[in-house]
Protein backbone atom coordinates (compact mmCIF):
# COMPACT_ATOMS: atom_id res chain seq x y z
CA UNK A 1 0.00 0.00 0.00
CA UNK A 2 1.57 3.62 -0.75
CA UNK A 3 2.04 5.80 2.08
CA UNK A 4 0.42 8.62 1.66
CA UNK A 5 2.84 10.40 3.28
CA UNK A 6 5.17 10.22 0.62
CA UNK A 7 3.06 11.55 -2.00
CA UNK A 8 2.31 15.15 -2.93
CA UNK A 9 -0.75 15.63 -1.81
CA UNK A 10 -1.74 18.48 -3.58
CA UNK A 11 -1.24 21.72 -6.08
CA UNK A 12 -1.86 24.67 -4.51
CA UNK A 13 -4.18 26.79 -5.74
CA UNK A 14 -4.09 30.20 -7.65
CA UNK A 15 -4.77 33.28 -5.34
CA UNK A 16 -7.48 35.99 -6.61
CA UNK A 17 -5.47 39.23 -7.54
CA UNK A 18 -8.31 41.09 -6.04
CA UNK A 19 -11.57 40.64 -4.30
CA UNK A 20 -13.50 39.47 -7.17
CA UNK A 21 -14.15 36.36 -7.40
CA UNK A 22 -12.72 34.37 -10.17
CA UNK A 23 -12.26 30.95 -11.77
CA UNK A 24 -9.54 28.77 -10.27
CA UNK A 25 -7.44 27.17 -13.05
CA UNK A 26 -7.70 23.26 -12.85
CA UNK A 27 -4.72 21.03 -13.40
CA UNK A 28 -3.97 18.93 -16.35
CA UNK A 29 -5.26 16.17 -14.68
CA UNK A 30 -9.14 17.34 -14.81
CA UNK A 31 -9.37 19.21 -17.70
CA UNK A 32 -12.08 17.34 -19.82
CA UNK A 33 -12.58 17.84 -23.84
CA UNK A 34 -16.44 19.66 -24.59
CA UNK A 35 -18.92 17.27 -25.30
CA UNK A 36 -19.32 16.98 -29.25
CA UNK A 37 -20.50 13.34 -29.72
CA UNK A 38 -23.78 12.01 -31.84
CA UNK A 39 -24.75 10.02 -28.81
CA UNK A 40 -24.30 13.03 -26.45
CA UNK A 41 -26.77 14.92 -28.52
CA UNK A 42 -29.13 11.76 -28.63
CA UNK A 43 -29.03 12.13 -25.46
CA UNK A 44 -29.56 15.54 -24.38
CA UNK A 45 -32.76 15.79 -26.52
CA UNK A 46 -34.45 12.40 -25.18
CA UNK A 47 -34.02 14.15 -21.69
CA UNK A 48 -35.55 17.13 -23.12
CA UNK A 49 -38.60 15.42 -25.26
CA UNK A 50 -39.38 13.77 -22.09
CA UNK A 51 -38.93 16.22 -19.93
CA UNK A 52 -36.11 15.06 -17.34
CA UNK A 53 -33.89 16.83 -15.48
CA UNK A 54 -30.64 15.11 -15.00
CA UNK A 55 -27.70 15.83 -11.79
CA UNK A 56 -24.93 15.86 -15.11
CA UNK A 57 -26.23 19.44 -16.60
CA UNK A 58 -27.42 21.03 -13.06
CA UNK A 59 -24.67 20.23 -11.50
CA UNK A 60 -22.13 20.62 -14.34
CA UNK A 61 -20.42 17.49 -14.06
CA UNK A 62 -17.29 17.45 -15.91
CA UNK A 63 -17.89 14.03 -17.29
CA UNK A 64 -20.92 14.45 -19.14
CA UNK A 65 -19.51 14.32 -22.47
CA UNK A 66 -18.37 10.86 -21.85
CA UNK A 67 -21.25 9.79 -19.88
CA UNK A 68 -23.82 11.36 -22.73
CA UNK A 69 -21.79 9.73 -25.21
CA UNK A 70 -22.43 5.98 -23.80
CA UNK A 71 -26.14 6.67 -23.16
CA UNK A 72 -26.01 7.03 -19.75
CA UNK A 73 -27.38 9.98 -18.05
CA UNK A 74 -28.00 10.48 -14.06
CA UNK A 75 -31.92 11.48 -13.90
CA UNK A 76 -32.53 14.15 -11.31
CA UNK A 77 -36.07 13.82 -10.28
CA UNK A 78 -38.64 16.85 -8.71
CA UNK A 79 -37.58 19.32 -10.38
CA UNK A 80 -35.02 21.72 -10.70
CA UNK A 81 -34.82 23.92 -7.83
CA UNK A 82 -34.08 22.67 -3.93
CA UNK A 83 -34.39 24.10 -0.96
CA UNK A 84 -31.38 23.62 0.77
CA UNK A 85 -28.38 25.93 -0.20
CA UNK A 86 -25.26 24.02 -0.16
CA UNK A 87 -21.99 25.45 -1.26
CA UNK A 88 -20.48 22.89 -3.21
CA UNK A 89 -23.78 22.80 -5.21
CA UNK A 90 -24.28 24.19 -8.54
CA UNK A 91 -28.72 23.62 -8.74
CA UNK A 92 -30.76 26.41 -8.07
CA UNK A 93 -32.41 27.16 -4.53
CA UNK A 94 -35.73 28.40 -4.05
CA UNK A 95 -39.35 27.69 -4.05
CA UNK A 96 -39.56 24.40 -6.24
CA UNK A 97 -43.08 23.70 -8.09
CA UNK A 98 -45.52 20.94 -8.49
CA UNK A 99 -44.42 17.19 -8.40
CA UNK A 100 -44.66 16.12 -11.80
CA UNK A 101 -47.08 12.96 -11.85
CA UNK A 102 -45.98 12.07 -15.60
CA UNK A 103 -42.40 11.89 -14.05
CA UNK A 104 -42.06 8.59 -13.16
CA UNK A 105 -43.10 6.49 -16.82
CA UNK A 106 -40.84 9.27 -18.24
CA UNK A 107 -37.72 8.31 -16.63
CA UNK A 108 -39.26 4.22 -17.28
CA UNK A 109 -39.33 5.52 -20.61
CA UNK A 110 -35.76 7.14 -20.90
CA UNK A 111 -34.25 3.82 -19.42
CA UNK A 112 -36.14 1.78 -21.69
CA UNK A 113 -34.88 3.76 -25.06
CA UNK A 114 -31.17 4.05 -23.68
CA UNK A 115 -31.16 0.52 -22.94
CA UNK A 116 -30.19 1.34 -19.68
CA UNK A 117 -28.46 -2.48 -17.65
CA UNK A 118 -28.20 0.20 -14.91
CA UNK A 119 -29.88 3.33 -14.01
CA UNK A 120 -28.66 5.90 -11.31
CA UNK A 121 -32.27 8.18 -9.99
CA UNK A 122 -31.23 11.28 -7.31
CA UNK A 123 -33.42 14.11 -6.45
CA UNK A 124 -33.20 17.98 -5.04
CA UNK A 125 -33.98 18.72 -1.55
CA UNK A 126 -37.49 18.74 -1.29
CA UNK A 127 -38.51 19.85 2.52
CA UNK A 128 -41.60 21.62 1.21
CA UNK A 129 -43.12 17.84 0.87
CA UNK A 130 -44.26 16.01 3.77
CA UNK A 131 -42.59 13.27 2.65
CA UNK A 132 -39.34 14.83 1.59
CA UNK A 133 -39.96 13.35 -2.20
CA UNK A 134 -40.20 10.04 -1.19
CA UNK A 135 -42.89 9.00 -2.69
CA UNK A 136 -41.85 9.95 -5.75
CA UNK A 137 -38.83 7.83 -5.34
CA UNK A 138 -41.25 4.92 -4.84
CA UNK A 139 -43.23 5.32 -8.13
CA UNK A 140 -40.19 5.58 -10.12
CA UNK A 141 -38.40 2.38 -8.69
CA UNK A 142 -42.28 0.67 -9.56
CA UNK A 143 -42.75 2.07 -12.99
CA UNK A 144 -38.42 1.03 -13.71
CA UNK A 145 -39.48 -2.46 -12.47
CA UNK A 146 -42.37 -2.52 -14.90
CA UNK A 147 -41.42 -1.72 -17.79
CA UNK A 148 -37.48 -2.20 -17.73
CA UNK A 149 -37.35 -5.36 -14.98
CA UNK A 150 -33.65 -6.24 -15.83
CA UNK A 151 -32.45 -2.84 -15.03
CA UNK A 152 -30.52 -2.95 -11.69
CA UNK A 153 -31.47 0.50 -9.77
CA UNK A 154 -29.28 2.62 -8.31
CA UNK A 155 -30.94 5.29 -6.02
CA UNK A 156 -28.62 8.83 -4.57
CA UNK A 157 -31.04 10.58 -1.79
CA UNK A 158 -31.22 13.55 0.37
CA UNK A 159 -31.32 13.36 4.03
CA UNK A 160 -35.14 13.20 4.75
CA UNK A 161 -34.44 15.85 7.76
CA UNK A 162 -37.01 15.46 9.98
CA UNK A 163 -38.56 12.52 8.12
CA UNK A 164 -35.91 10.05 7.20
CA UNK A 165 -37.48 7.11 9.23
CA UNK A 166 -40.74 6.98 6.92
CA UNK A 167 -39.14 7.60 3.76
CA UNK A 168 -36.23 5.39 4.13
CA UNK A 169 -38.66 2.50 4.80
CA UNK A 170 -40.48 3.21 1.87
CA UNK A 171 -37.97 3.62 -0.55
CA UNK A 172 -36.32 0.16 0.76
CA UNK A 173 -39.39 -1.56 0.60
CA UNK A 174 -39.58 -0.78 -3.10
CA UNK A 175 -36.51 -2.56 -3.50
CA UNK A 176 -33.58 -0.11 -5.45
CA UNK A 177 -30.57 -2.65 -5.58
CA UNK A 178 -28.02 0.35 -4.49
CA UNK A 179 -29.27 2.90 -1.93
CA UNK A 180 -26.67 5.74 -2.19
CA UNK A 181 -26.43 8.97 -0.11
CA UNK A 182 -23.69 11.18 0.00
CA UNK A 183 -21.74 12.27 2.98
CA UNK A 184 -20.14 14.91 1.00
CA UNK A 185 -17.16 16.66 3.31
CA UNK A 186 -15.88 15.82 6.75
CA UNK A 187 -17.63 16.92 9.56
CA UNK A 188 -15.48 19.76 10.98
CA UNK A 189 -16.78 21.62 7.60
CA UNK A 190 -20.45 21.18 7.56
CA UNK A 191 -21.23 24.06 9.11
CA UNK A 192 -19.89 25.54 6.00
CA UNK A 193 -20.40 23.54 2.81
CA UNK A 194 -23.39 21.57 3.68
CA UNK A 195 -25.11 24.08 6.39
CA UNK A 196 -28.44 22.44 5.98
CA UNK A 197 -27.42 18.84 6.62
CA UNK A 198 -26.25 16.88 9.95
CA UNK A 199 -23.34 14.44 8.96
CA UNK A 200 -24.15 11.63 11.67
CA UNK A 201 -27.62 12.20 10.74
CA UNK A 202 -26.40 10.81 7.04
CA UNK A 203 -24.62 7.96 8.66
CA UNK A 204 -28.25 7.19 10.34
CA UNK A 205 -30.12 7.27 7.25
CA UNK A 206 -27.35 4.82 5.93
CA UNK A 207 -27.64 2.47 8.74
CA UNK A 208 -31.51 2.68 8.52
CA UNK A 209 -31.00 1.39 5.19
CA UNK A 210 -29.30 -1.86 6.35
CA UNK A 211 -31.88 -2.17 9.59
CA UNK A 212 -34.46 -2.43 6.87
CA UNK A 213 -32.49 -4.83 4.14
CA UNK A 214 -29.10 -5.78 5.02
CA UNK A 215 -28.69 -7.13 1.40
CA UNK A 216 -29.56 -3.46 -0.18
CA UNK A 217 -26.08 -2.14 -1.39
CA UNK A 218 -25.15 1.13 0.40
CA UNK A 219 -23.10 3.50 -0.98
CA UNK A 220 -21.47 6.94 -0.28
CA UNK A 221 -19.39 9.58 -1.16
CA UNK A 222 -16.93 12.22 -0.58
CA UNK A 223 -15.43 15.30 -2.18
CA UNK A 224 -11.60 16.04 -1.42
CA UNK A 225 -10.41 19.45 -2.17
CA UNK A 226 -12.33 21.28 0.42
CA UNK A 227 -9.68 22.00 3.15
CA UNK A 228 -10.12 18.68 4.90
CA UNK A 229 -7.30 16.73 6.70
CA UNK A 230 -6.22 12.89 5.67
CA UNK A 231 -6.96 11.75 9.38
CA UNK A 232 -10.17 13.27 9.00
CA UNK A 233 -10.55 11.70 6.08
CA UNK A 234 -9.84 8.44 7.09
CA UNK A 235 -12.01 8.84 10.54
CA UNK A 236 -15.08 9.26 7.66
CA UNK A 237 -13.60 5.79 6.25
CA UNK A 238 -13.94 4.48 9.81
CA UNK A 239 -17.67 5.93 10.38
CA UNK A 240 -18.89 4.72 6.97
CA UNK A 241 -17.59 0.83 7.82
CA UNK A 242 -19.54 0.87 11.41
CA UNK A 243 -22.51 2.28 9.45
CA UNK A 244 -22.07 -0.71 6.72
CA UNK A 245 -21.68 0.82 3.75
CA UNK A 246 -20.22 -1.02 1.09
CA UNK A 247 -19.30 1.55 -1.16
CA UNK A 248 -17.14 4.37 -0.91
CA UNK A 249 -16.83 7.10 -3.96
CA UNK A 250 -13.83 9.81 -3.53
CA UNK A 251 -13.88 12.86 -6.12
CA UNK A 252 -12.25 15.99 -6.53
CA UNK A 253 -14.55 19.03 -5.30
CA UNK A 254 -14.77 21.80 -8.34
CA UNK A 255 -16.28 25.07 -7.90
CA UNK A 256 -19.30 25.49 -10.26
CA UNK A 257 -18.95 29.22 -10.23
CA UNK A 258 -17.08 31.80 -8.29
CA UNK A 259 -19.71 32.47 -5.77
CA UNK A 260 -19.38 28.68 -4.41
CA UNK A 261 -16.92 27.77 -2.30
CA UNK A 262 -13.51 28.09 -2.95
CA UNK A 263 -11.15 24.74 -3.99
CA UNK A 264 -8.17 24.13 -1.49
CA UNK A 265 -6.00 22.32 -2.74
CA UNK A 266 -5.90 20.32 -6.13
CA UNK A 267 -5.91 16.51 -4.42
CA UNK A 268 -3.02 14.63 -7.20
CA UNK A 269 -4.05 10.98 -8.91
CA UNK A 270 -1.47 9.24 -6.67
CA UNK A 271 -2.98 10.70 -3.59
CA UNK A 272 -6.36 9.42 -4.69
CA UNK A 273 -4.98 6.26 -5.39
CA UNK A 274 -3.60 6.36 -2.05
CA UNK A 275 -6.41 6.66 0.05
CA UNK A 276 -8.31 4.20 -2.53
CA UNK A 277 -5.82 1.70 -1.11
CA UNK A 278 -6.52 2.75 2.35
CA UNK A 279 -10.24 2.25 1.50
CA UNK A 280 -10.00 -0.95 0.48
CA UNK A 281 -7.73 -2.35 3.33
CA UNK A 282 -10.46 -0.97 5.88
CA UNK A 283 -13.30 -3.50 4.12
CA UNK A 284 -15.16 -1.74 1.60
CA UNK A 285 -16.69 -3.92 -0.98
CA UNK A 286 -15.84 -1.61 -3.58
CA UNK A 287 -14.34 1.63 -3.80
CA UNK A 288 -13.86 4.49 -6.62
CA UNK A 289 -11.33 7.48 -5.91
CA UNK A 290 -9.84 9.56 -8.37
CA UNK A 291 -10.19 13.11 -9.01
CA UNK A 292 -12.92 12.66 -11.92
CA UNK A 293 -14.96 10.38 -9.68
CA UNK A 294 -18.48 11.46 -8.89
CA UNK A 295 -21.22 9.79 -7.77
CA UNK A 296 -23.02 7.80 -10.87
CA UNK A 297 -19.49 7.30 -13.07
CA UNK A 298 -19.16 4.56 -14.43
CA UNK A 299 -22.06 3.17 -11.53
CA UNK A 300 -23.28 0.52 -13.87
CA UNK A 301 -19.47 -1.20 -13.97
CA UNK A 302 -18.84 -0.35 -10.29
CA UNK A 303 -21.91 -2.23 -9.55
CA UNK A 304 -21.34 -5.17 -11.12
CA UNK A 305 -17.91 -5.53 -9.28
CA UNK A 306 -19.50 -5.06 -5.97
CA UNK A 307 -22.21 -7.74 -6.66
CA UNK A 308 -19.34 -9.96 -7.80
CA UNK A 309 -17.01 -9.06 -4.97
CA UNK A 310 -20.32 -9.59 -2.28
CA UNK A 311 -20.30 -13.18 -3.94
CA UNK A 312 -16.88 -13.89 -3.47
CA UNK A 313 -16.74 -13.07 0.15
CA UNK A 314 -19.79 -14.81 1.12
CA UNK A 315 -18.13 -17.82 -0.83
CA UNK A 316 -15.29 -17.68 1.02
CA UNK A 317 -17.00 -17.33 4.23
CA UNK A 318 -19.06 -20.70 3.77
CA UNK A 319 -15.69 -22.13 2.50
CA UNK A 320 -16.09 -22.76 -0.98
Amino acid sequence: MSDLATIPDSVPTPEASSDAPVRQRKPDWIRVKAPTSKGYNETRQLMRDLKLNTVCEEAACPNIGECWTKKHATVMILGDVCTRACAFCNVKTGMPRKVDADEPAHVAEAAAKLGLEHIVITSVDRDDLPDGGAGQFVKVIRALREMTPTTTIEILTPDFRGKMREAVEAIVAAGPDVYNHNLETVPRLYPTIRPGARYYASLRLLEEVKRHNPLIFTKSGVMLGLGEQRLEVHQVMDDMRTAGIDFLTMGQYLQPTPKHAKVIEFVTPQAFSAYGAIARAKGFLQVAASPLTRSSYHAGKDFAEMRANREAQLAKRAGK
